[in-house]
């Protein structure tokens, strides 16, 4: 055993009352506290799995709509009830792999090409327990300075099993250390139920947009919305229009990259990674001054960004409202809204007409997704008069915030979980420089 793998004590800077009294924590070797699992599942009957990163065991059918096991299937590892398996694949939540316990009941099957499965030995751990400690990624700091460069051709990591085994798992000691564990892992997994719960609750408000823009807005070629306020029952049929008299469509540009004057400046410059929300307020590249002054389309709060080049459109047709002046690269148009049309209300038709704004999409050089701008101008749509556009405008803004702060929640949430963790899972000294 390494000078790093000998056991020493540490404690939590959190540790519930009834436990606190008790003797230190100490390490021992993963290796010391679990079996490696080598039996296949030749003729047993076993639902095939896969470990997706930060979800867990999934099974094929789930994960692909298929099984895609074949003959293969007799080779797979057979997991049971507690087990774990470690995908050696790198992500980016989990660069050095990611291990997942299995929480069903009936066997599962893992491939035994890029993935190590063992199961807890001995009555010293609880699975629970040693389940949080590889969500905060204990492993990955491990591993990390054991990792030769390079893949095999599979794409799984070169990470050597003895090394994943000398991993030093941190455990209360003392006849209450099963106790403490379950304590530690009943805590956590009431917060996992609570997000869970709340992350239904952000998927329910998804889905109730998603339907309300489908009664609000009338299907493509029709001029009444299925529903409409009880103020509006009586005004006059929507008006088809084409894009290009509802708003004037604009190109933008980048400014040199070779010119450094032209960027670190306080002023917004969107492109494809910043238009993943409704409304946007701010981006990841800013503009200086200069590129304006040097010809960088700036425009005003208000206006309509939609891309029309990019990879994502052969998927997705991005569309946001900028909340404050900003420039915008050449894969992105600028729709600013003409006399009558009213901006929230704009961005809104436009999110639901993306069925018909994607139909006009082809592909460019190398794959790429682009939208002609020709053809964007003159789509037809149909818009009320301004006070119903406002009126529905105002309720899926409403409904927007909504989302939004629903969202906001969730990340608190994760963020008071990834605080509690660091505070209940003591570090052994070797990791301590890498916690994050």
């Amino acid at each position: 055993m390494s000078k790093q793998n000998k056991p020493h004590e540490l404690t939590p800077e959190l540790r519930f009352p009834s436990f606190r009294g008790n003797t230190g924590w100490a390490t021992k070797p993963l290796g010391s506290l679990t079996t490696p699992i080598t039996e296949r599942v030749g003729d047993s009957d076993c639902v095939p799995y896969t470990v997706t990163s930060g979800e867990g065991l999934i099974s094929q059918d789930d994960k692909y709509g298929r099984t895609i096991a074949g003959k293969s299937l007799k080779s797979y590892y057979k997991l049971e009830h507690n087990d774990f398996a470690f995908n050696k694949s790198a992500t980016k939540l989990f660069p050095q792999g990611y291990i997942a316990r299995y929480q069903d009941e009936d066997d599962a099957a893992v491939p035994n090409s890029i993935f190590t499965c063992f199961r807890i030995s001995g009555d010293e751990l609880d699975a629970a327990y040693l389940d949080y400690l590889f969500q905060g990624n204990l492993h990955g700091r491990w591993l990390r300075h054991y990792i030769t460069v390079g893949a095999r051709a599979h794409g799984a990591l070169n990470i050597s099993d003895d090394d994943l085994y000398a991993l030093p798992v941190p455990i209360p000691q003392g006849e209450q250390t099963k106790a403490e564990q379950q304590e530690i892992a009943d805590c956590l997994g009431s917060l996992d139920a609570w997000i869970a719960a709340e992350r239904r609750k952000l998927s329910a408000l998804h889905d109730h947009k998603r339907g309300l823009m489908q009664q609000l807005f009338p299907p493509l070629g029709q001029t009444h919305p299925p529903r409409r306020f009880p103020e509006f029952h009586n005004s006059r049929a929507w008006q088809p229009v084409v894009v290009d008299k509802m708003a004037k469509v604009q190109s933008g540009g980048t400014p040199s990259k070779s010119n450094p004057d032209y960027w670190g400046g306080t002023i917004p410059w969107v492109s494809a990674k910043d238009m993943k929300s409704v409304r946007l307020a701010d981006t990841e590249d800013h503009v200086t001054d200069l590129a304006i002054a040097d010809g960088a389309k700036e425009v005003p709060a208000g206006t309509v960004l939609i891309l029309t080049r990019g990879m994502t459109l052969l998927k997705d047709v991005p569309v946001c409202l900028i909340q404050r002046p900003m420039t915008y690269n050449q894969d992105v148009k600028a729709l600013l809204p003409r006399k009558g049309v009213v901006s929230e209300f704009l961005t809104y038709l436009l999110l639901a007409s993306k069925a018909s704004i994607r139909a006009l999409v082809d592909t460019a050089g190398h794959g790429t997704g682009r939208l002609n701008t020709d053809d964007l101008k003159g789509l037809e749509l149909s818009k009320p008069e301004p006070e119903e556009q406002r009126r529905i405008a105002d309720c899926l803004t409403a409904l927007d915030d909504r989302i939004t702060a629903q969202a906001a929640k969730l990340d608190a949430l994760a963020t008071h979980k990834r605080g509690l963790m660091q505070q209940l899972l003591p570090l052994p000294e070797t990791f301590r420089e890498a916690r994050t």
